[in-house]
């Protein structure tokens, strides 16, 4: 595991959560327009959180549902492995700022758990958790969960 940054002062904070509404079981479905307006729901809750990156894998669906966010804060969305989840939560914790990670319902309990956090598996109907850790340079680790939109 890789040490906390030596310059980092404050609490690294992680915004976690699953993508939004997808359109169908395909390999890399678009969402939904439900998913759309979740996803624009983020960005306006986000807005003045102080992200400095945002993460997703590499699906249109996870993309989909960072990048109001990302175009409302001009920020450039950053790819992650959900195959290396314990490797990203090291870099996560050794690069101060505020993040948002978009991921699936089979890794985002398991980030919040690498990264210190609490949490239990997301049902495959469910895309309204909405995890804030805050990690701390000693290495603890507070969790909050939050629910955003319709359940």
């Amino acid at each position: 595991m890789a040490a906390p940054a030596e310059t980092q002062q404050e609490a690294t904070v992680v915004y976690l959560v699953r993508h939004a509404e997808k359109l169908d079981d395909s390999t890399d479905p678009p969402l939904t327009e439900v998913g759309r307006e979740r996803a624009q729901l983020l960005s306006e809750i986000l807005q003045d959180a102080g992200l400095t990156h945002i993460h997703t894998t590499d699906y249109q669906r996870t993309r989909d549902t960072a990048a109001p966010i990302a175009d409302r804060l001009g920020l450039e969305l950053r790819l992650y492995d959900a195959g290396e989840l314990e490797a990203f939560s090291d870099r996560l914790r050794a690069t101060p700022g505020r993040h948002l990670v978009t991921g699936h319902s089979n890794t985002t309990p398991s980030l919040v758990r690498f990264l210190g956090g609490d949490s239990t598996d997301i049902p495959d109907h469910e895309h309204d958790r909405l995890y804030i850790l805050t990690l701390n340079p000693d290495w603890t680790a507070g969790t909050i969960l939050l629910r955003y939109g319709s359940p």
